[in-house]
């Protein structure tokens, strides 16, 4: 999806599903900087973002910027101001309602609200409106909650390999046990950390226990 987006200048993108279940955990698959998603996951910002408000108050496409950050009042003006930290300051959002009522929102974010940004996102609206609804449908579908952390989704053998380490393995035992080289499952736990921006494995550990998941 990154590289969709790229491919239209429209460099960030963001999808956000929300759970049938009042106090469920939305999915949030981005390519947002991962300190941001975590933030935004852990202080439930899905609430009072005054993006998604509004796409939940369903409608069409609409573009989005500063002018946006007061509709929720204090709390809306914080996520603006905290996303302007991490360089989203401005973007287009599609709201997805699928045939079960099922709720999710994509997201084509930019560092500024330039001209250029709001022309191309109005001369591709009709392909990115496609594009959100098959990346919905695909998630839907494909991707299991079991390997997000954090709006991170992991690789099946990336999330295998988290596990295993969680256990106390080290990358040598870990390719013994999935019949991997130890070269191997290093360079899968070193995309691990970097896909959740942390240094250690043993703060990728602490992220996989912070989000509920089991372990082998």
């Amino acid at each position: 999806m990154a590289d969709v987006a790229s491919g239209f200048d429209l460099l960030a993108f963001a999808y956000l599903s929300l759970p049938p279940r009042p106090n469920g955990k939305p999915t949030l698959i981005s390519n947002y900087p991962a300190p941001w998603t975590a933030r935004y996951l852990a202080n439930r910002y899905e609430s009072v973002d005054p993006v998604i408000v509004r796409a939940r108050g369903g409608g069409c496409t609409f573009q989005w910027g500063s002018d946006l950050s007061g509709a929720e009042g204090a709390s809306g003006a914080q996520v603006f101001e905290e996303a302007a930290q991490f360089g989203i300051c401005c973007g287009v959002t599609f709201p997805i309602i699928d045939g079960r009522g099922n709720f999710a929102a994509m997201t084509f974010a930019g560092e500024k609200p330039v001209p250029a940004f709001f022309r191309a996102a109005e001369r591709y609206e009709k392909g990115l409106s496609y594009i959100a609804t098959c990346f919905h449908v695909f998630v839907r579908r494909k991707l299991t909650a079991n390997r997000m952390i954090d709006g991170v989704l992991l690789t099946p053998r990336e999330y295998e390999c988290l596990q295993w380490a969680a256990q106390g393995k080290s990358d040598w035992e870990i390719g013994c046990i999935l019949g991997i080289t130890r070269r191997t499952a290093a360079f899968h736990l070193g995309n691990v950390r970097r896909k959740l921006g942390v240094t250690t494995t043993r703060q990728a550990i602490g992220r996989l226990a912070r989000s509920d998941f089991s372990v082998p």
